[in-house]
């Protein structure tokens, strides 16, 4: 057992209630292991912090759980199927990623939102855009010009934009480490409000241990690639 695991159940848990099974997923590229044998599994309702040293491999396990970047060993299960069996919009879509500076196309904050759900041929009414804004804290700003916003109100969006795709799971890469002080604690305050009204499942790669705290319940903790410790929060990251 890794340590900072919790004791296994005497009964197996639901497997239903599993989203993400992670099976000795590892990446090497040119011989550099860039993640080696990563297993864990998120459950539904789940908030898992990804933390460790600088170049530990937060990031590179996080693109991972969406293909931005292959395996070159081992798989994930997105809700019991093998994620190579999903076709890749489908998966980025199930499994949305909010990365640490807010890439946002040119135009309103409106256009912005309605991108995703407009390539699958749907389209997000006003009242749905204005709603997504208003779990973010941006009210009333729909018709407002990206090129007009601040660092933290273009994260925000950047987090409304993938939450219109109405994800299975949302991937956080460092979405608060490109701000200052008072916009962090702003973008993380909304982002915590709406993972916890909605119940949404989450994995937050943060170097940030205060933060981490704050808002997961469980963490694994990576050294050069590697899964060192695994379990509830406070028990992993103080160990």
């Amino acid at each position: 057992m890794v340590k900072g695991e919790v004791e296994p159940a005497s009964t197996p848990p639901n497997s239903s209630s599993v989203l993400l099974r992670a099976e000795r997923l590892g990446r090497t590229v040119h011989d550099k292991i860039l993640i080696q044998d990563a297993t864990f599994e998120l459950q539904k309702g789940e908030v898992l912090a990804i933390t460790g040293p600088s170049g530990s491999g937060k990031t590179s396990l996080l693109r991972l759980l969406n293909r931005l970047d292959e395996p070159t060993s081992g798989t994930l299960f997105v809700e019991g199927t093998d994620y190579r069996n999903i076709e890749p919009r489908e998966l980025r879509r199930k499994l949305g990623l909010v990365t640490q500076r807010p890439y946002l196309f040119p135009g309103t904050v409106a256009e912005n939102l309605r991108f995703g759900p407009a390539q699958r041929g749907e389209t997000l009414q006003p009242e749905a855009i204005e709603e997504l804004l208003a779990q973010v804290g941006l009210k009333d700003y729909a018709g407002r010009d990206v090129a007009n916003l601040s660092g933290g109100e273009a994260q925000r969006v950047s987090v409304a934009r993938t939450l219109a795709n109405s994800p299975l799971v949302l991937l956080l890469d460092e979405p608060t480490s490109a701000l200052d002080e008072v916009a962090k604690l702003e973008v993380e305050s909304a982002i915590h409000k709406v993972v916890r009204d909605q119940g949404l499942t989450c994995v937050m790669v943060t170097h940030d241990v205060a933060q981490a705290l704050r808002f997961a319940g469980r963490a694994l903790v990576l050294e050069r690639g590697r899964v060192v410790r695994a379990g509830p929060v406070g028990e992993a990251l103080r160990a």
